[in-house]
């Protein structure tokens, strides 16, 4: 027993020297506003819980209660006759306790069976915020642990101090959390990482990791195939200090000389798996992701782990090298011979260029911080805080992405999210008559947006006012503008060959979105002016007569003889007939020169060759001719 506890010494030891020689552990914190009373209104800092169910992408508001007994919460609130339990239609409760004597986690426990909303404990000390987290030791009533559904917040020692006076005096104290902004949301892909482990002998936290592992697989795997993730699998490795290396604890606990080690995962070296064990299984898991990254089906990993869990346990004898072999097999498209090729020689006194990489990554880089807690997920660079549960941790993945770019899972699941556009259509425009509405649901609320229908673009605010535009507009719901139909007859205010805004029909006046009524030209004078003229007004037109024998020449608002216009018909007719004639005979007149011509040039160029003639040919030839 006393080798056990100098081994379990040593691997402490070896975690903290190196985390604080190279490199840090971050606090995730949140913002708390105080909105009343006005004397300690604000932003303040607090520092999430790594438990319970933080509301990520979303938010709460409250009222702040300070027990007057139990201050500490580390005994059950009903044994004081104390409930926290809210009202209907009542703000929730936040509980307020101070630091110390028992487990954060037991505080947390209490005020939520008390019927608290959120627990913020009140730090004991002027210091930075710290991580309160779950216990390490397991005891028998430890079951609770993964029950604590409430977010919970440390405050620091000052405010929680401000807090107390303000109650004291009267004075009603209100505090929202807002969770919306707790992790980064940089582009529409989220990339996130599980620290996690192989071994499946540590209890409940091991028990509560493999049962996240089977329920979380459907939800990780359709978001790493429709592309809206990357994931990648880490595994947390310690090595063996040099003075150690030759000891028979380092030599069961590592491979590659000591580089990489893992804890015995029963805490006793005389039965059951030694932390070797572990850390070959945790470097065949980490070969298996890479080979399957490689071959473009990184999703393959949560099924060969949560396959692994089931038919490889500890406690069948089973957790070896046979069996994960099996589970691999089982697996179309996967070669065991690859990864076998990827895990290289662990007896080697060499470094393993997948464990060595594993290490690096532990150490915190910008924001996120060292890697010390198991499990701990990573998303956009930032540890998660919470609770090792489906809905709690696909909450946070969903609140990693930028708005309208989440994907369905994100928005269809009742227990996530809530639909904010079902209600009032969230404030946003809609068109009833067409079903058409401004309101994008997103994770962290609703947009207003004016949207994009069979290719139709919608311009305006999205919130009071959308109007379609292009082409394709008056498709939609005749474009937003007045349409009607009358004795067989439609009239419509939008043009197709306007990008935009309504205009009334000829025939029409009015606004052309809501209303288009109908010009009588008769009254107004505006058409069937000419002599002898008939008016009457017929809905969006009107119809001209005129009397007698007379014929109406809509085109030039005229009345003429219906004879008349037959003999000047026939007029029009002989005009032509003429010009053709006249266009004919000078033709030919013009033949006729151009013949005549070119005889005259035929006939000269035949006399020069038997006779010598003049300097004036012309003159010469006619008089020859004349002889």
């Amino acid at each position: 027993m006393r080798a056990k506890n100098v081994w379990l010494v040593v691997i402490v030891w070896v975690m903290v020297g190196w985390s604080s020689c190279t490199g840090r552990f971050v606090v995730e914190k949140n913002n708390l506003r105080v909105t009343s009373p006005e004397s300690i209104r604000g932003v303040y800092e607090c520092a999430l819980g790594n438990f319970g169910v933080p509301q990520y992408g979303g938010s709460m508001s409250g009222a702040v209660v300070y027990p007057k007994a139990n201050q500490k919460g580390c005994k059950n609130f009903d044994d004081f006759e104390i409930s926290f339990r809210s009202r209907v239609a009542g703000l929730p409760t936040f509980v307020l306790v101070d630091r110390g004597d028992c487990y954060f986690t037991l505080k947390a426990w209490n005020a939520q069976r008390a019927g608290a909303g959120t627990i913020l404990v009140a730090d004991n000390r002027p210091e930075q915020l710290i991580t309160m987290d779950a216990p390490e030791d397991e005891t028998s009533d430890a079951d609770y642990l993964q029950n604590i559904t409430i977010p919970s917040a440390l405050v620091s020692r000052s405010l929680g101090s401000a807090i107390k006076t303000a109650i004291a005096h009267g004075e009603p104290v209100h505090i929202s959390l807002d969770w919306r902004e707790a992790l980064p949301h940089p582009n529409d892909r989220v990339a996130y990482e599980l620290w996690t482990n192989s071994n499946d002998e540590c209890g409940s936290k091991c028990d509560a990791q493999i049962q996240f592992l089977k329920r979380f697989k459907g939800a990780a795997q359709i978001l790493e195939k429709g592309g809206y993730t990357r994931f990648t699998p880490h595994y947390i490795t310690w090595f063996c200090p040099e003075a150690f290396l030759a000891s028979r604890q380092c030599k069961s606990q590592c491979i590659n000389g000591g580089r990489y080690c893992a804890p015995d995962p029963e805490q006793d070296f005389s039965r059951g798996y030694n932390g070797k064990d572990v850390i070959i299984q945790n470097l065949r898991q980490a070969c298996f992701f890479r080979v399957t990254n490689e071959s473009g089906k990184p999703w393959l990993w949560w099924d060969y782990v949560t396959d692994f869990a089931i038919r490889c346990p500890m406690k069948e004898e089973k957790y070896n090298k046979k069996c994960a072999d099996q589970v691999i097999q089982s697996l179309v498209g996967v070669d065991v011979k690859k990864i076998d090729k990827c895990i290289g020689d662990i007896e080697a006194n060499t470094e393993n260029p997948v464990l060595k990489e594993e290490q690096d990554a532990q150490v915190g880089k910008g924001p996120r911080g060292d890697v010390t807690i198991l499990p701990t997920i990573v998303i956009n660079n930032r540890q998660y805080r919470g609770k090792l549960q489906r809905s709690a941790v696909l909450k946070a993945l969903c609140s990693g992405f930028r708005e309208t770019t989440e994907p369905p899972i994100c928005l269809t699941e009742v227990d996530i999210e809530t639909n904010e556009c079902l209600q009032n259509n969230g404030g946003c425009w809609e068109d009833k008559t067409t079903n058409i509405t401004a309101c994008r649901d997103t994770f962290r609320g609703r947009v207003c947006q004016c949207p994009i229908v069979q290719g139709v673009k919608f311009l305006g605010d999205g919130y009071t006012h959308c109007e379609a535009s292009g082409a394709l507009r008056c498709g939609i719901n005749n474009g937003g503008c007045w349409k009607k139909t009358q004795m067989g007859k439609t009239y419509s205010a939008c043009r197709d060959d306007h990008s935009k805004g309504c205009k009334c029909p000829p025939g029409f006046k009015g606004d052309g979105l809501k209303d288009c009524q109908d010009v009588n030209e008769c009254e107004e004078k505006t058409a069937c002016q000419c002599r002898g003229c008939k008016c009457k007004n017929t809905w969006g037109s009107y119809e001209c007569s005129c009397s007698g024998n007379l014929l109406y020449i809509r085109e030039h608002d005229i009345c003429i003889n219906k004879d008349a216009r037959g003999d000047l018909s026939w007029g029009v007719i002989w005009i032509i007939i003429m010009g053709l004639g006249a266009a004919a005979l000078g033709a030919y007149t013009v033949y006729k020169y151009r013949i005549r011509t070119y005889m005259d040039s035929e006939i000269r160029a035949i006399m020069a060759q038997y006779m010598p003639l003049d300097n004036h040919p012309n003159t010469q030839l006619s008089s020859q001719i004349e002889l």
